[in-house]
């Protein structure tokens, strides 16, 4: 009996070399995963209105993951992310003529519900890659800066718009995407995702409703920080009331990246 045992695990050894075979039972103990990942930021609003796909800026991210089963795990993760956009670099001259910019800096704190669609071996199954989903809830701090004549100011503290108080800088978020991952040493796994999260504030780049007024003698700084298009040659004051940003009420930002991550298997899995 020990002979066909010792045979047995030969076969196995030579079937999956470097990998992880889970015992042929009802799903074992908690199985723990932490990963990293690095990458770039992307944004869409009033100053990138149709493009989904543009960068501006860096990102990175790190998780801690519990399996429930080969299919399903649920991660807490933290991400940093950088976006930007200036309408000076759009191909529309009528947004040319705004002459608004703004960056960003991203704090994402999300809990993340994830969908392997293979039988990924991680959670006792025995597939090595595996497409996946994920979607969840996120708080999303953020604070947009501009530059003028040299200094650098945060935005929101200047109420750009006619608000009574600066918006709120800390939002609820709702993050949805796709990757993939791939099992290739053991316990090591890597992986690639794409997700956009939709912000429930259309302040990301500071940009959102209408023009307003303020007299010279006020708030000089205030009034040209929310008016640009008289800093271009030939431009002048946009009327109080007109338009501003677009008519969308969220924006919305993208991280992608690659990165590792590393599975805790549990006691009742064969490591080889």
């Amino acid at each position: 009996m020990t002979g066909t045992r010792s045979v047995f695990v030969l076969l196995v050894l030579c079937l999956f070399p470097g990998g992880v075979v889970c015992a042929q039972q009802p799903f074992p103990d908690t199985v723990w995963e932490l990963g990293l990942s690095g990458g770039a930021a992307g944004y869409m609003g009033d100053l990138n209105p149709s493009n989904p796909f543009r960068i501006s800026g860096p990102s990175a991210a790190v998780y801690g993951k519990i399996h429930f089963d080969a299919h399903f795990g649920l991660r807490g993760q933290y991400s940093y992310g950088s976006i930007s956009a200036r309408d000076s670099r759009s191909s529309n001259a009528q947004i040319r003529k705004r002459n608004l910019s703004f960056k960003s800096p991203l704090h994402e704190a999300a809990l993340l519900l994830d969908f392997n669609f293979m039988d990924y071996f991680s959670g006792g199954g025995r597939q090595f890659m595996t497409p996946y989903l994920f979607a969840g809830v996120a708080a999303t701090a953020f604070e947009p800066s501009a530059k003028y004549q040299g200094s650098t100011y945060r935005l929101a503290e200047y109420r750009t718009e006619g608000q009574d108080v600066p918006y709120n800088r800390i939002v609820v978020s709702i993050p949805y995407g796709a990757g993939f991952r791939y099992n290739f040493r053991g316990n090591w796994s890597v992986f690639s995702e794409i997700g956009y999260r939709t912000s429930t504030s259309d302040y990301l780049d500071d940009v959102s409703g209408t023009y307003t007024r303020f007299p010279d003698q006020v708030a000089p700084l205030r009034r040209a920080l929310a008016d640009r298009s008289a800093e271009l040659a030939g431009g002048t004051w946009n009327a109080a009331g007109s338009q501003r940003g677009d008519f969308r009420k969220r924006d919305t930002y993208m991280f992608v990246g690659i990165g590792i991550s590393f599975t805790f298997v549990p006691q009742n899995c064969y490591r080889f």
